[in-house]
């Protein structure tokens, strides 16, 4: 840093190929020229091999010195970004004795992480790694990755410090190789004499070879600036005289530093390490190496670039601008310490504490089915039993390594509940527990202080109330089955019905003429006897028949259909919730109930919006059930509100008193609680799902504890029957089709009359009007309607003898063609025998037939 200072002061250029440290950057000091890569471009190169292992924690391991404390805040903010927390950091002097190192290893040895990032230079490094090696944390399990600074120096190391590095991962710049280099490093070893064997050649590293470029780079500078400036080498005005240092008062500025400075920046040309570009201050990131310590050997495994991610080969670049990727597929995969190719977990159960300290609710009254603790009277200690505990075994079997645990209640002296949920998971965050198994539900504010597994349960706040009292006892019952535009469609159709039967029949039947008030009664009396198939009145016309066929066939779905749904209303009780919905308990003041010591107190007030005086806790299902029995005005609520799961426990018990309505308030369901930032929660959080989908398990679990909910536990529970009245879109077809009959009929009648009478009104109003034609026409037709069909057999045998034998000559039998469209008489053969009074036919009782005629 004093060079530095020293040259901005006198603006002669200071170049540096070995300054990695980021506190010395180009961009604060404009005459610093660094020829290398400065450490913080390494960090996210180390971050994805993290991300690539799923690793969550990682221990950071470096020298207490300018170098060490510069990388480490880069570091840092690049595991934050990956959701990677550094959980303990170890800070160790350059002058440490071994003993003092073997203690701070001791000490990381005891705790759960086993990956450990080393920051260090290279003497105080190898001290480490051997020291390491002795303690056993270079065995199976342990993961270890090292920085540039160590990674690129590997190969001045002694033996024994390679040997104890066995499975180690280290990032470094990457070199390309190319002819240059090639005759470079066989010049650099012919350099040497061979003939003393203990000299040991080592490959140039890429520091050495930063340097050859940087003499390049700065002769090459050198000798622009005197070309162009025509200058001696006299750098200075005056000589410098320092006599005190970091006193600059003496420093004279140079004339060709500026230039100098300026013909270094713009170099550019291949070296060794590749191309050199210094725009900027300093060269530019190139892509790394990814290697690993198999042996005496360091093996490239993978490299990584800032655009392009890990990759294998150089060949196997992925295209330009595409997100650099973090898995293992981009790279070889290493050998770790303990010779294994099996990636370590990162972490191990801690060597302190051994067993997981397992907190439990302690549910002194209400919802035992999900953890129960008894104790047991001879050696006084818990038995934790329930649904979230048999869910937390069945989870640990699960587990591909065994988990030691100790359940522990959270409790008073008194064996009595120690406090609330949210007091027994912050238990957690002071460390008292290490894990929480019960009914906890996963909500926000918890997860500011812990971490939650995926829930093992279905999600949810809902609210209960009570059904109303059994409406069979109204007396206006009868009129349920059928809604009212059902019951309005119906009325209709029976006065249209009626209307068209006496249209078609008025001319041709006795029963359909009289007084005027005779005929409405007929119709009405007609239709609304059809309803019950009790209508005395008989029809003659076929197209009255026609009608009263189809009318006839949607009366009996009609009737069948109202007698199946008044049936089911008088004989099964109906569910009908006493309160709709959330509006109605606020705009009624009704008092709610919540359970005692639930987070849904809160979600009540804040998200609901419930007074708070309207809220009344209470703790077991006898609880709710007699509150709610008794209802706001005598002392109890109109409404509970509680978790899915206790809502279903406590409906399956009273399903006749109460059901479930309005809508479901989204929560996380039940999980289980870890410190923040544990490792074990993504292994748990993936047996809980094995276990969530395993049915067997499931079905057998839950029939253990919650019984089968399908079925009512209640003894005086009934069927109900939800429901509504028949509406009239049900029925929409028959009435479409019932209406199309009428019309047609009436049509074809009008038709066939205007056909038939046409020639008689054109010839009695010939010289008339249109307009006074129709209105003619319309009276003629009132007229024929009004009037009897005498050619009808209807009113001919009405004014026959009873005793005598109806003849019919030709005209009369035969028919005309469209008897079906017409008003004419036709026949259809028929015999009725009647039986004549003793008195009248006691000389010849003989059987008379007669034939009944119809009229079209």
């Amino acid at each position: 840093m004093f060079l530095v200072n020293l040259g901005g002061k006198a603006q002669v250029p200071i170049i540096s190929f070995s300054a990695t440290s980021p506190f010395l950057s180009p961009t604060q000091s404009p005459y610093f020229i660094r020829t290398t890569q400065d450490d913080s471009y390494q960090v996210k190169a180390i971050a994805s091999i993290v991300e690539a292992y799923q690793w969550h924690n990682v221990v950071l391991i470096y020298e207490d010195t300018e170098y060490g404390n510069g990388l480490i805040p880069y570091l840092t903010d690049a595991f934050q970004q990956i959701d990677v927390r550094v959980p303990y950091r170890c800070v160790i002097s350059p002058h440490s004795d071994e003993l003092t190192i073997l203690k701070k290893l001791n000490m990381l040895r005891t705790r759960e992480t086993r990956v450990f990032l080393v920051h260090m230079e290279r003497s105080l490094s190898s001290k480490l790694f051997v020291l390491a090696k002795e303690a056993g944390m270079m065995s199976e399990g342990y993961a270890w990755i090292i920085t540039n600074g160590l990674s690129s120096l590997l190969d001045s190391l002694e033996e024994n410090v390679i040997d104890s590095m066995h499975g180690v991962l280290g990032v470094r710049p990457h070199v390309p190789m190319s002819k240059e280099l090639d005759a470079f490093q066989r010049k650099w070893k012919k350099s040497f004499p061979t003939n003393k064997p203990h000299n040991k050649i080592g490959n140039l590293n890429v520091f050495a070879l930063w340097a050859y470029d940087t003499i390049w780079a700065l002769a090459s500078a050198v000798e622009k600036s005197l070309n162009l400036n025509n200058t001696n080498s006299n750098a200075l005005q005056k000589h410098i005289n320092i006599t005190n240092i970091g006193d600059f008062s003496g420093v004279r500025v140079s004339q060709t530093g500026p230039r100098l400075l300026q013909m270094l920046l713009r170099t550019r040309f291949k070296g060794l390490t590749g191309k050199l570009e210094l725009s900027g201050g300093q060269v530019k990131p190139s892509i790394s190496e990814i290697i690993n310590v198999v042996g005496k050997r360091k093996r490239v495994i993978g490299f990584w670039g800032a655009k392009k991610g890990m990759f294998r080969v150089l060949q196997q670049r992925s295209a330009k601008g595409t997100n650099y990727t973090s898995t293992k597929e981009g790279f070889v995969a290493p050998t770790w310490p303990g010779n294994t190719k099996s990636p370590p977990k990162g972490w191990v159960i801690p060597v302190i504490g051994k067993k997981l300290r397992i907190g439990v609710p302690v549910i002194e009254e209400g919802y035992t089915e999900f953890v129960t603790i008894k104790w047991d009277l001879h050696t006084n200690e818990p038995t934790i039993s329930g649904f979230s505990y048999d869910i937390f075994i069945a989870v640990l079997d699960k587990l591909p390594f065994a988990l030691p645990h100790k359940f522990i209640p959270f409790m008073n002296s008194s064996r009595n509940c120690a406090g609330t949920y949210d007091e027994l998971l912050y238990q957690i965050k002071l460390q008292k527990f290490d894990v929480v198994v019960g009914d906890t539900t996963i909500i926000a504010n918890r997860s500011s202080y812990v971490d939650f597994t995926l829930p093992y349960t279905e999600s949810g706040v809902s609210m209960v109330v009570k059904i109303k009292d059994d409406e069979r006892k109204n007396m206006w019952i009868f009129l349920k089955p059928l809604s009212w535009d059902l019951w309005l469609t119906n009325g209709c159709a029976i006065v249209l019905t009626g209307v068209v039967v006496w249209f078609l029949e008025h001319r041709v039947n006795t029963d359909f003429r009289g007084p005027p008030k005779q005929q409405v009664g007929t119709i009405f009396w007609f239709s609304f006897s059809t309803l019950f198939f009790a209508h005395r009145e008989k029809v003659v016309s076929n197209w009255s028949r026609f009608v009263l066929i189809i009318w006839i066939f949607v009366v009996l779905i009609l009737t069948q259909s109202y007698t199946a749904s008044l049936t089911s209303l008088l004989t099964v009780q109906r569910a009908q919730p006493a309160v709709v919905d959330v509006e109605e308990l606020r705009r009624n003041n009704y008092f709610v109930g919540y359970q005692r010591n639930s987070f849904v107190r809160g979600l009540l007030i804040k998200q609901l919006n419930f007074d708070e005086s309207k809220l009344r806790p209470y703790s077991t299902p006898e609880e709710y059930h007699e509150a709610l029995s008794k209802g706001s005005n005598n002392g109890g609520v109109d409404a509970i509100f509680d978790e899915i799961p206790y809502i279903k426990l406590f409906v399956a018990k009273y399903c006749s008193k109460y059901t479930l309505v309005g809508p479901t308030y989204k929560t996380d369901g039940f999980g289980f609680a870890f410190p923040q930032g544990s490792p074990l929660v993504p292994y748990i959080s993936k047996a809980i799902l094995n276990v969530t989908q395993d049915f067997d398990l499931m079905q057998a679990i839950e029939r253990k504890y919650f019984a089968d909910q399908s079925t009512c536990q209640d003894p005086g529970s009934k069927i109900y029957s939800d429901s509504p009245s028949l509406s009239v879109y049900s029925f929409a077809g028959l009435f479409i089709i019932t209406g199309i009959t009428s019309m047609l009929s009436c049509l074809v009648y009008v038709i066939y009359f205007v056909q038939t009478e046409w020639h008689v009104l054109n010839s009695m109003h010939s010289g008339s009007s249109l307009s006074t034609r129709v209105t003619e026409f319309a009276k003629h037709f009132i007229k024929h309607v009004n009037e009897r069909d005498q050619s009808c057999h209807t009113f001919n045998r009405t004014e026959s003898n009873v005793g005598t034998v109806s003849s019919f000559n030709g005209s009369e039998a035969s028919t005309d063609g469209n008897n079906l469209s017409n008003n004419s008489c036709y026949h259809d053969k028929g015999i009725d025998n009647i039986d004549t009074d003793k008195e009248d036919h006691e000389d010849n009782s003989t059987d008379y037939e007669q034939y009944i005629y119809g009229c079209a």
